[in-house]
């Protein structure tokens, strides 16, 4: 009996011992909180300030920038192709055989010149023919004119002289009409291309000869999507480039807009001209087009910091009375660091850049810096995105 006593008291003894150690280690008043602590206890404080630290009504530290207003131009890009400014394939309105060539392929040509010949022989002999059936016609009808003074000639007599006369002077421009059109002219001041006959060939009506381009001055046709519809005008000037000549960039202006809209592509077709007296740009050349500041609109830009991207939408913090919201946006450009909010935030308003990785909708919220943003640069640093 003795011996059981002895042993109960050195486990009590044990025992004590134990939980003195324990109650001097870190974190024992945290764990007199978990075993039922009372408030003002070592545990009762712990446990109150793991509340604000990592409980439902903790408060998160953050940055916040201000939500600014600006009306910011964006350009237009699109590729199209040159054009000549007039073109034109040369072909004879009348069947022939060619007499001669009367030009250098690729040489500049005047307007009116010559180019091609055919054979007229046997029209200048149906010439020859028709003037000495007018000048009879004529002597005739003069005769019956002076018989008709003096009433030695019918009515018809005299009808059939006129008629004969105007006859004749019709089929002798006819003749005169057809035979000018054996000489195939140049329509306009241009570039000969390569011919696609030689001397003796027989052409048929219609058959190509050469092409003429006028080329010092160059059409761009290119399309833009349906939805510049109304920012796309007449008068509007562009920068074009072409991959072949790099570095250098020309000047147009868009003189032509298709009133059709194509159904296939929903684009605009749009044409402008652009001046190229040294003749350095040559038709069907790829062309890349930039509208500048064609599209204008009023945005909000913050910085591109705020935006939380999750799901295929984009969201920011917006902070109102201590608590910070969470509110769907639409972007629209971005540049050196800002990004332009189209939808769902206003100027004025204050958005978490830092720290809203670790915010829920309503959290409560400590703003401990905030970056104010210029109106002015924010706007030129849009400005500079566009297409």
């Amino acid at each position: 009996m003795r011996k059981a006593l002895a042993v109960l008291g050195l486990l009590a003894v044990c025992a004590a011992a134990v939980a003195w150690w324990m109650q001097g280690l870190p974190g024992a008043g945290s764990s007199a909180a978990l075993t039922g602590g009372t408030p003002g206890q070592p545990g009762a404080a712990g446990s109150a300030r793991g509340d604000r630290q990592a409980g439902g009504n903790r408060v998160i530290a953050v940055e916040v920038a201000t939500a600014v207003a600006t009306r910011i131009s964006t350009d237009v890009r699109a590729i199209g192709s040159l054009q000549s400014d007039e073109t034109v394939q040369l072909a004879p309105e009348i069947a022939g055989r060619v007499a001669t060539i009367d030009f250098e392929e690729g040489s500049p040509v005047k307007a009116g010149d010559v180019l091609v010949k055919l054979d007229d022989s046997l029209l200048r002999a149906e010439v020859a023919d028709t003037e000495a059936r007018l000048n009879l016609a004529k002597a005739n009808n003069d005769r019956a004119r002076q018989l008709a003074r003096t009433g030695n000639v019918t009515d018809r007599s005299r009808d059939e002289a006129v008629t004969n006369f105007e006859t004749a002077t019709a089929a002798l421009e006819l003749a005169k009409t057809r035979l000018d059109k054996h000489l195939l002219r140049a329509p306009f001041d241009g570039i000969v291309g390569v011919r696609t006959v030689s001397v003796g060939a027989f052409v048929a009506v219609g058959t190509p000869v050469v092409n003429i381009e006028k080329i010092d001055g160059i059409k761009v046709d290119f399309k833009v999507p349906e939805v510049y519809l109304t920012s796309i005008a007449v008068g509007q000037l562009i920068d074009v480039t072409v991959d072949a000549i790099p570095g250098k960039t020309f000047e147009g202006r868009i003189y032509a807009i298709n009133p059709q809209v194509d159904v296939n592509g929903r684009a605009l077709q749009v044409r402008a001209r652009i001046e190229n007296k040294d003749l350095i740009l040559r038709p069907g050349l790829f062309a890349r087009i930039l509208i500048k500041g064609a599209v204008e609109r009023d945005v909000v830009l913050v910085p591109e910091s705020a935006i939380i991207p999750r799901a295929g939408d984009n969201f920011v913090f917006r902070v109102q009375d201590g608590r910070a919201n969470e509110v769907r946006v639409k972007l629209g450009e971005r540049s050196n660091a800002q990004v332009a909010i189209t939808d769902g935030i206003s100027a004025g308003d204050v958005i978490v850049t830092a720290g809203q990785h670790k915010l829920r909708d309503g959290a409560a919220v400590d703003v401990v810096e905030t970056h104010p943003q210029n109106d002015k640069s924010a706007q030129r640093d849009a400005a500079r995105s566009g297409g």
